[in-house]
């Protein structure tokens, strides 16, 4: 599937790759995310090729862009009598996960600031 598209990890994409992993996604979900948003189906294997991991490193990225919902199976491939290959899609915009990337991290950042007036206010309160 992969072969048909010619795609390959261009410089272009190690750079959005290493800009999502300074938003806060975990190294290799960023490299697989940066290749899926190409609107593109592809295997675990193809993946694997592509973006230049290994099986468990895919599948662990995989796993956790499933978690996110960001990602689903679209279908099974079943080559021979071999396990069913499961094949991955996109599952939401672009424009709706760097939505949603925006939003994480704003509400952190509120969290961070709240947390930070508690200690102003518990410090101010002390008996002297």
């Amino acid at each position: 599937m992969g072969g048909e598209y010619g795609l390959h990890f261009s410089a272009g994409d190690e750079e959005i790759a290493d800009l999502f992993w300074d938003i806060g996604l975990r190294r290799n979900s960023a490299r697989v995310l940066t290749l899926l948003i190409k609107d593109v189906d592809l295997t675990s294997r193809e993946i694997e090729r592509v973006v230049d991991l290994r099986q468990p490193e895919v599948s662990i990225a995989i796993t956790d862009l499933m978690k996110k919902r960001w990602v689903h199976i679209v279908h099974q491939i079943t080559e021979n009598k071999g396990r069913p290959m499961k094949v991955y899609h996109i599952a939401k915009t672009l424009d709706e996960i760097l939505d949603e990337l925006r939003d994480t991290l704003i509400g952190s950042y509120e969290q961070k600031f709240q947390d930070i007036e508690r200690v102003r206010n518990l410090l101010h309160q002390k008996p002297k």
